[in-house]
């Protein structure tokens, strides 16, 4: 392992062992709020080191990394299994599990590394997880009895943490229950000195009740109840199954102090307490809150159960049914568990006595479902949940939410959105608070949707529930969810809204966005808008992100068949066909503003909704949502035999798949098109089709089959006089006749294209020809011609029009710059070119951007930061499928080491890049690595095979017309006299 930044990036990869961790996060991590300018490139430095040691194993994703190892290796996830396995145990080989879980640890995580960030997010997490095993271990073990052990293990921990009373309790509780009152009296008065000394508070009241029964009661008599069974066939078990509580709860702070005065009222009775309201009025998230604030108070366990008395498509719990529940819950076996409701609320009510246990039965119908249910045990509490007054219950104290005031309205918006956006438009916050009249549900529904939704303001909230005459109707959504009877909410649709469902289920793809509703629905946008965001109001529609949808699975199955079933097969074609055809108008538009294309426009499709795309950052936003719904569209297309819209679509999205890494899906929607151009005999299809394979399988390394292809689709397109498409072939010949060291070849292509941008007056074809010249240009050794070409390419477009193209030519001109001799301005040049991959997603711009710095750190005779570039470029072209420049990286590498004096890893390098080139045919990369392999000193090289290197680099640069003819040349003659 390296240092402790890399040590850092490993250990965060390991906690989030399979799933992304963002570079981002990672940056944190490190740096907490002040990164450096180079942070990006010290993670992927990092990285690089790390994909030596775990080869195979780091993946990288759009956004981050992901390792992928066995979760066993890791004593984190080590540590969790055996955990989780305990809870379901029996508390004799549950108290071994947490033994072997504990072993796992050994000292802090992230020791010595990190940040104030790494500390809050991760760290004191996962110290709190090692805390939470050590009390359940200490919990099971008292139950068994082994006080000993108990006092052996915490004696030491409770130094580690003088402040965690649960830590302490358990501690005291095992020395009086060995016998050693006194001990555990002087453990009781040393916390609570430490208490008042150094926070100036005194133990809480479990624990002071601990030290009084200590002092009054004989050890026999007055052991933890939660020690011993008090019925037969019970054990108990201590639980918590209080759901999650929301981390931005807001107001009812007067409800939440009235629950502590009842919870402290009186600990000789048992206390009961009614919390009422109307439907939304945040009763469950309440008293949820409250269990988590008062745990401490219940040592004998938080217990939840929900008696359906208010939820669509279940009859309300029958207190019998939830007696089992509860019964079994606490550790009664489910074999000696009475038959009749009285028995079993006898045995519920004899197995909870002595104990303090919290009880939340929520969603309560009426009285006799919840007084069976009731404990009787002194110090415990019962919450119960209800939209009735349940008057029934005699000493109950009731208490009634209400409506949040404004206060609690605007609290709430801040807490999820942040008190900036709600400061910047306080007015119309209130006023939104006013139109919803303070009903909890739904403040939070609209704070949740603006979340998700960046862009939308108050004002623009306010304008939906006022002028669309929306205002309730896509809040009303109390008791419908995913896990609601679909067929239920389904029944409850208007007739529109039931067609627009079992339409919205003939989607192409997993989602569709709101002009894609439009068209599917055959509606204006407006309409589109109302009816579905009336579906995800009765949550049967999902909207992930702002006017993107998506159906639940099931939700999709199931209007999917009832479609089918109403509205007949031809018509449902019809449907799908016209959202089809939507895709296509839209892929052609947005294709057009990533890049020159090869069709005419007037063969367009023209719906008779278009989404507006008014720059690329849009037309990459669009094609990156519908990645593989167009995909997707292709397939309806050719299976429907409609092959012209076929290959067009896969013409329109090569080039994003092309320049986002998308390989797999580039040429399996190329190949499908394909098939049924050919099955139908359409030759400009199979060419502009060919052409996008062809592509594909250049980025993939495979040149010989590029150019097959490419010359395939040149020779079709000029037999159907397809001029532009004819260009849009030898654009491409060029960069494969580039590659494979056809350096003349490429030339002339590309020179033609450019005379053709030149006649047309395009100006963006003609700015990416100057760039593919250039690249020429740098192959021949020719830097200053390149340079100038480049320069070219620059004054055709403005800088903030073609920024994918920009990157190349600076790209480009950095390595030229290199060749010249300037190292600082070609840096300069190619960070530029780097930050601009990065930010535009070029993965394959950014693999040869790491390689030109590994070369031009070369020449700064930086060697390690050159190889640290030349390999990053390397695992970013295997992560991506971006194969096509891995030989002549290979070779840069090679050159790299032999130059820093490392001979036998330019050997490994050269070698394997030579091979490589040879079985791609890339002849100009295979006589770079033979005049690098040539020239390599004695012992590594023999004297036979680097005389044959070298004549065959001379041969080969001879015949491309390279310069480095006369380097090889002229190491023939110093090394072997000709």
């Amino acid at each position: 392992m390296g240092g402790p930044r890399q040590r850092c990036v490993l250990g965060a990869l390991l906690v989030d062992l399979g799933r992304e961790v963002t570079v981002d996060r990672i940056i944190a991590y490190l740096w907490s709020d002040d990164p450096p300018r180079t942070a990006r490139s010290v993670i992927q430095v990092q990285v690089s080191h790390l994909r030596r040691l775990l080869p195979d194993r780091i993946s990288t994703t759009a956004g981050g990394y992901v390792l992928d190892v066995d979760p066993e290796s890791v004593d984190l996830h080590r540590f969790r299994r055996l955990r989780d396995e305990a809870v379901r145990a029996e508390p004799e080989h549950a108290v071994e599990l947490l033994d072997r879980a504990l072993a796992c640890w050994s000292g802090v995580p992230f020791s010595g590394i990190g940040s104030e960030a790494l500390e809050h997010t991760v760290i004191s997490p996962l110290r709190e997880e090692r805390w939470a095993a050590v009390i359940a271990w200490a919990t099971c073990a008292l139950g068994l009895g082994r006080y000993a052990e108990v006092i052996s293990r915490l004696t030491p921990l409770a130094g580690e943490e003088p402040f965690r009373e649960r830590l302490h309790h358990l501690l005291i509780t095992a020395l009086w229950q060995d016998n050693e009152k006194a001990r555990a009296l002087a453990a009781y008065e040393d916390f609570r000195a430490r208490l008042a000394d150094e926070l100036g508070v005194d133990p809480g009241p479990e624990l002071a009740a601990l030290h009084a029964r200590i002092l009054h009661e004989d050890a026999a008599q007055g052991r933890n109840a939660a020690t011993e069974p008090t019925e037969p066939g019970v054990r108990y078990r201590i639980r918590n199954d209080l759901p999650r509580d929301l981390p931005d709860f807001t107001g009812r702070g007067d409800v939440l102090r009235s629950l502590e005065e009842v919870a402290l009222a009186d600990d000789d009775r048992a206390q009961v307490c009614v919390i009422t309201g109307a439907g939304g009025e945040g009763k469950t998230t309440t008293a949820v809150r409250f269990g988590y604030e008062s745990a401490k108070r219940y040592p004998d366990g938080q217990l939840f159960i929900d008696l359906y008395g208010y939820t669509a498509g279940k009859e309300p719990l029958d207190p019998s049914s939830a007696l089992g529940s509860l019964l079994r819950a606490v550790g009664v076996e489910p074999e000696t568990i009475p038959e009749t409701l009285e028995e079993r609320a006898a045995l519920w009510r004899a197995t909870l006595m002595g104990r303090r246990i919290l009880l939340i039965l929520d969603n309560a119908v009426n009285h006799a479902q919840v007084s069976p249910l009731l404990s009787s045990s002194p110090g415990s509490l019962t919450l119960i949940t209800t939209r009735n007054e349940l008057s029934g219950l005699s000493g109950a104290r009731f208490l009634s939410l209400g409506m949040f005031d404004e206060q609690s309205s605007l609290e709430l918006f801040s807490r999820v959105l942040g008190e900036a956006r709600v400061r910047d438009e306080e007015d119309r916050a209130r006023e939104i608070a006013r139109i919803c009249g303070g009903l909890p549900l739904a403040l939070r529904v609209i704070a949740g949707r603006m979340l998700s939704r960046p862009r939308w303001s108050f004002e623009h909230v306010v304008r939906r529930l006022t002028e669309q005459n929306r205002k309730f109707r896509e809040l009303q959504v109390d008791g419908q969810s995913v896990e609601t009877a679909i067929d239920l909410s389904y029944r409850s649709l208007t007739e529109e809204q039931s067609h627009a469902f079992l339409t919205l289920g003939l989607m192409i793809g997993n989602t569709i966005d709101l002009a894609g509703g439009a068209a599917l629905l055959n509606v204006s946008l407006e309409e589109a808008d109302d009816i579905l965001q009336e579906l995800v109001g009765v949550c049967l529609l999902d909207e992930p992100q702002g006017d993107v949808y998506r159906m639940h699975d099931l939700i999709r199955e199931f209007s999917l068949d009832r479609a089918t079933g109403e509205f007949g097969a031809e018509r449902v074609g019809r449907i799908r066909t016209g959202l089809a055809d939507h895709y296509l108008a839209t892929a052609q538009h947005a294709a057009d503003l990533l890049g020159p294309r090869a069709i005419q426009d007037e063969e367009m499709i023209k719906p008779g909704y278009r989404t507006e795309l008014m720059s690329r950052a849009d037309a990459e936003s669009w094609f990156d949502l519908h990645r593989d719904n167009l995909a997707d569209t292709i397939e309806h297309f050719a299976a429907h035999d409609n092959g012209e819209h076929a290959w067009r679509m896969a013409e329109s999205v090569w080039r994003f798949y092309a320049l986002y890494g998308q390989m797999g899906l580039l040429i399996s929607s190329q190949e499908r098109a394909l098939q049924i151009s050919d099955r139908q005999g359409n030759l400009r299809g199979r060419a502009v089709t060919l052409i996008g394979l062809g592509i594909g399988h250049y980025f993939s390394g495979r040149f010989e089959d590029a150019l097959r292809m490419l010359v395939e689709a040149r020779d079709l397109l000029t037999r159907v006089g397809d001029s532009r498409g004819i260009i849009r072939a030898l654009a491409n010949l060029g960069m494969v006749y580039e590659r494979v060291g056809r350096l003349r070849e490429s030339a002339e292509a590309i020179q033609g294209v450019l005379e053709h941008a030149v006649a047309l007056g395009d100006r963006r074809l003609e700015a990416l020809q100057w760039g593919n010249l250039a690249v020429v240009r740098q192959s021949l050794g020719q830097h200053r011609e390149a340079l100038h070409c480049a320069e070219q390419a620059l004054a055709k477009v403005p800088k903030e029009d073609d920024q994918d193209s920009r990157a190349l030519v600076k790209r480009v001109m950095g390595e030229a710059r290199v060749g010249l001799g300037d190292v600082e301005s070609a840096l300069r040049d190619l960070d530029e070119a780097l930050d601009l991959s990065h930010r535009l997603g070029l993965v394959a711009s950014r693999i040869y951007i790491h390689n030109s710095l590994g070369v031009a750190y070369r020449a700064a005779c930086c060697w390690d930061e050159a190889i640290e570039a030349h390999e990053e470029a390397l695992a970013l072209a295997e992560s991506s499928g971006h194969r096509s420049g891995d030989a002549e990286i290979l070779t840069d590498l090679g050159i790299t080491h032999a130059e820093a004096g490392h001979h036998e890893e330019a050997v490994i390098a050269l070698e394997k890049a030579h091979a490589l080139a040879v079985e791609r045919d890339e002849r100009y990369i295979v006589a770079r690595a033979c005049l690098a392999l040539g020239t390599l000193p004695a012992p590594t090289m023999t004297a036979d095979r680097g005389e044959g290197f070298l004549r065959t680099a001379a041969e080969i640069f001879t015949e491309v017309g390279s310069p480095d003819a006369e380097r090889a040349r002229a190491a023939l003659a110093e090394r072997f006299g000709g």
